[in-house]
Formats: C-alpha cells, sequence, structure tokens
C-alpha cells in the first residue's frame, strides 16, 4: 500500500497535531484565546505510537509535531523519540512559538529532532506582543540563537504577514538574515471560519513579495522531496533564506505532499477539508493494519484544490485547531 490519490499525489509528509491549545493569543489566530471547546483527552503517546508506524508502513519518511503548542504536553520529548525511533521515519520536525525553547531546546535535539520552525512575526518586541499578546520575543530568540548553536541544521521563522502590523517591518527581517543562517518564512494570511473581517484588512498577496524578492537578485531554491509548500529563496549577500508560503497562487495545490492528524484522533485530507475523519478507534485497538487501510482508501476522497480562492474555509475555525 502506498500513499497516492487519484491526482498522482503522493504523500510522504504527516503533520501531527498533539494538541489544540495554545499560551498565545495571536490576533490572526486566537485573538480572545482558546474556547476551551475540544474535548479533554488528546491522543495518547500510545495511540500516537500506532499512527506513527502505520504512517510509516504507508511510506511516510517525515512527521512534523504540531498543536496548538505541543510544548503544552509535558510528554514532548517522549512523543520525539517514539517518532524519531519509529522504522521508516528519517526526519521529525515541529512547529512551536518558542517560548520553552530556549530551556528544553537541548532535550528536544537528544529526543532525535531533527529541523524546527519557531513562530516569530516580529522583531520588534512591541509589535511582537501587539500581534501575539506575549512579550518573551527576546527569550524566543534565544532559544533560536541555542538551537543553531547546539548544531540543529534546520532551523526556520515564520512570520505571517499582517498589512496593518508587521508589512512595514520587513527590512528588519532583512537585516537579521544577513548574520543568521535561517530561513526566514512569509506566510499569506489565510482566511479561516472566524476571521473574515481581520483576512479582509490584513491580507497581502505573497506574490508581491516574490516579486520584490526576484527584483533585488534572490534566487529560487530547489524543494527537497519531503519539503512543505514554501517557495525557498538565497542570495549570496545573506547568510539566511528566505521562504514564502502563498496559499493563494496558482497551482499551490499541486505539489500537495503532506496529510494531517487532530489531537483527537481525525485524519484530515486537507488543512480545509470540511470534516475530519476519525481513526481514533483504530488507534485505540493498536490495529495498524487497519488504520493503513482506513488511510488509503480514504485518500482517494482528497479533492484536487483547497478552494480558498473561493472563499471556503471547510472546518477549520482558527489555525490552532490543526497547527496550520
Amino acid at each position: 500500500m502506498q500513499l497516492q490519490d487519484t491526482f498522482g499525489r503522493r504523500f510522504n509528509y504527516l503533520r501531527l497535531s498533539i494538541t489544540e491549545m495554545c499560551n498565545f493569543r495571536c490576533n490572526y489566530c486566537l485573538p480572545n484565546g482558546n474556547d476551551c471547546d475540544t474535548p479533554k483527552g488528546g491522543l495518547s503517546i500510545t495511540e500516537i505510537g500506532t499512527l506513527v508506524k502505520a504512517f510509516a508502513k504507508l511510506g511516510t519518511t517525515k512527521i512534523r509535531i504540531t498543536g496548538g503548542e505541543p510544548a503544552l504536553r509535558k510528554d514532548l520529548v517522549d512523543i520525539i523519540k517514539l517518532c524519531k525511533q519509529t522504522q521508516g521515519i528519517e526526519k521529525v520536525a515541529m512547529t512551536t512559538n518558542g517560548f520553552l525553547l530556549n530551556r528544553d531546546i537541548q532535550k528536544y535535539q537528544e529526543a532525535g529532532l531533527d529541523a524546527i520552525n519557531v513562530s516569530a512575526d516580529s522583531l520588534d518586541p512591541r509589535m511582537f506582543q501587539a500581534i501575539t499578546g506575549n512579550q518573551k520575543l527576546t527569550d524566543i530568540l534565544a532559544g533560536v540563537d541555542k538551537a543553531i548553536a547546539a548544531g540543529l541544521k534546520n532551523v526556520k521563522l515564520n512570520t505571517v504577514l499582517l498589512k496593518q502590523f508587521n508589512y512595514q517591518q520587513l527590512e528588519t527581517f532583512f537585516d537579521y538574515l544577513k548574520h543568521h543562517a535561517v530561513t526566514w518564512r512569509f506566510i499569506e494570511l489565510m482566511q479561516t471560519g472566524d476571521n473574515g473581517a481581520f483576512f479582509a484588512d490584513n491580507h497581502v498577496p505573497g506574490s508581491m513579495l516574490k516579486d520584490s524578492l526576484l527584483q533585488q537578485g534572490w534566487q529560487r531554491i530547489v524543494r527537497e522531496k519531503d519539503a512543505g509548500p514554501a517557495q525557498e529563496f538565497s542570495h549570496p549577500d545573506y547568510q539566511g533564506n528566505i521562504g514564502l508560503i502563498m496559499p493563494y497562487s496558482q497551482d499551490f495545490c499541486k505539489s500537495c505532499n503532506r496529510l494531517r492528524v487532530s489531537s483527537q484522533g481525525k485524519l484530515h485530507l486537507c488543512l480545509f477539508a470540511e470534516q475530519g475523519l476519525d481513526i481514533r478507534h483504530l488507534l485505540a485497538n493498536d490495529d495498524v493494519e487497519n488504520v493503513c487501510r482506513y488511510i488509503v482508501a480514504h485518500l482517494q476522497d482528497k479533492d484536487a484544490t483547497h478552494y480558498l480562492g473561493q472563499g471556503y474555509t471547510g472546518a477549520t475555525k482558527q489555525l490552532a485547531m490543526l497547527g496550520g
């Protein structure tokens, strides 16, 4: 059995959410905090083990641990270790807001973490607080420095482009990249079920930034086979690279290579699918074979596109539900 849909796309990348909870209040995601309407008791580490074995058996080689904020789970290190030690899994990555990164990066790395993406929506502490509702920017950036110093080769930072907030501060990100060997990824704001007005006021097409980069001499980098959706660019005058995630661009979904599982054990064929498909009853029984069959069968229902351009947001009320 192989993970391939009816459009010929192959899937070797799993985004695994281990919690919907987040301790930041980002204005584009959770401005009022979590609704606390998610059932208690996310996937246990035993259920995660069954899930990861099934995906590995189907050819998955990369797992990204997401949230919410994954560091809110006390067993995060054990989850990283479990994923890394599963036969067939070659790369374990994590997306985090970085609030414990300065303290725990060594533990993550020792457990087998290969790559980390850290959300950082501004390099100005006041703007960072305005966007995230949090004052930990200095500590987060110290954690990024520690990750680089520890030898983690794949360190990326994520910024959601917001017209009324950080878009006028792009030069500060460029200055940072002159002296830091990281990839800074700029993400187009996506419309979700509860941010319609905010989206209308703050959406910036990623194509505008792409055109500017090309005019300044940035060159496109060839993507790795298990890479996410970002288009990456390098420049000889900068130690770091730039990535652009542009979900509203033409053919964005054509190269899709990833599936998602929520912290409640639901398979999502797309971030903006109408609903998740419950597979938790199979995980509870450690039924790897039936998990594989279920995933392969339902993958054939995956659509060609996410329909974001038509204003469709599916069941995604806010991005913390699945970690983007």
